[in-house]
């Protein structure tokens, strides 16, 4: 923050984001508010500041600050009196030529925060204990900040990095009835918004299921989002490499241009012989290696890896691995049964069910199985960890 901001907060002695301590003589009572900061019960969003060395009346108080009182009250954050931590910064500032000690409270994540196992909030400019309502306020504040990956906020991103023109004539008219739009007088904003590929909070900054499906640049800020693509001409990683390549853009874009590269390195044999009109039968049904593609695109995990989606494609079997293990009530041991089905991504699977990249929810298994089964290749085999999905498909 500013020496102008901090200014601003400390001329205002009525505010429930400050507070003024002349010492750090009553240190339970700094720690009471420093909790109140993290719970930000009236939902400012905006830090808390707690000024010591200051009168309560907003004069100096002439405390020296030293390098031991600054670590004394860093201190605090680890002291494990306040948990969850807080988040939390101390600085020595020199505000109106007067040195003070500064603590800048950011809001938690997932309130209640409890100081000894209470809940401090604030009041107007004073603190007290959490009623039960109160907590029940605090902890309907974390359920809902508690959002699927896909619809958080991209925060480095904005509307800038959305390729808008794909929106009005792809994505919009997929996901809403043509006699609603004709009537409908909202802004392109509005729009981004009630289809959640803005956040309402958060300055509106595009969500992660906004970059996935138009956004102009999806790796610039999930540097995973993307399939590698791989023809290796034999049946090791090792041997050599007929052609690689990387397929990423927009939702729309990626798995478009994955379909066409499938459909071009599958071999389809003519048989002549066997029976009395000329038959066709590629090496690999096209719908089986769809479904297989696009689940992983669809379940795999974006945070916490930049792994892309991996395509090896063997001269006698097809390996699709995708990042992160299965999700939900999807488990190692149940993965692939009928019926057993869960969506780590599930604002992500209802924009591609919308632009008509999947047909039906949780049939994707069912309809692979049945088209290697028709098509005369083995059934598919599933290699489920923590960490990944592995799906090989063996050559007809």
């Amino acid at each position: 923050m500013t020496d102008q901001e901090l200014e601003a907060l400390l001329r205002d002695l009525e505010s429930d984001r400050t507070e003024r301590k002349a010492s750090l003589a009553d240190k339970d009572r700094i720690c009471e508010a420093i909790c109140a900061f993290a719970n930000d019960l009236p939902a400012h969003r905006e830090p808390g500041v707690l000024f010591i060395g200051i009168n309560n009346n907003g004069t100096c108080a002439n405390l020296p600050i030293t390098d031991a009182l600054l670590l004394e009250i860093a201190d605090i954050r680890t002291s494990g009196n306040i948990l969850p931590l807080p988040d939390m910064l101390v600085q020595k500032r020199v505000l109106n030529n007067c040195e003070i000690a500064v603590v800048i409270v950011q809001p938690a994540d997932a309130p209640p925060v409890r100081f000894r196992g209470r809940t401090y909030i604030r009041v107007g400019p004073r603190r007290a204990i959490a009623t039960p309502q109160e907590e029940r306020r605090l902890a309907e504040k974390r359920r809902a900040g508690d959002l699927p990956f896909d619809i958080q906020p991209v925060l480095l991103s904005d509307l800038n990095d959305l390729d808008l023109d794909l929106f009005k004539t792809s994505f919009l008219p997929a996901s809403i009835a043509y006699d609603i739009l004709a009537e409908n007088q909202r802004t392109t904003q509005e729009q981004l918004l009630s289809l959640r590929l803005l956040t309402p909070k958060f300055n509106c900054n595009p969500s992660v299921l906004g970059v996935l499906t138009i956004g102009k640049d999806p790796r610039q800020f999930l540097p995973g989002a993307y399939i590698q693509f791989l023809r290796i001409d034999g049946t090791e990683l090792t041997d050599p490499i007929k052609d690689q390549k990387e397929i990423d853009g927009p939702l729309i874009q990626m798995l478009r241009q994955i379909d066409e590269l499938l459909q071009i390195n599958i071999s389809t044999a003519t048989d002549v012989t066997s029976q009395q009109v000329e038959t066709r039968q590629p090496d690999y049904p096209l719908e089986a290696l769809r479904q297989v593609t696009r689940n992983a695109v669809l379940h795999r995990n974006y945070d916490f890896t930049n792994s892309p989606i991996r395509i090896s494609w063997f001269i006698d079997r097809i390996e699709v691995l995708s990042p992160g293990g299965p999700f939900g009530q999807v488990n190692i041991d149940n993965f692939g049964e009928p019926g057993i089905t869960d969506y780590r991504n599930p604002h992500l699977a209802e924009a591609m069910k919308n632009l008509g990249f999947v047909q039906r929810f949780g049939l994707g298994i069912s309809i692979t199985k049945n088209s290697l089964r028709k098509n005369g290749n083995p059934p598919p085999i599933f290699q489920a960890t923590a960490d990944h999905i592995l799906v090989t498909i063996q050559s007809r």
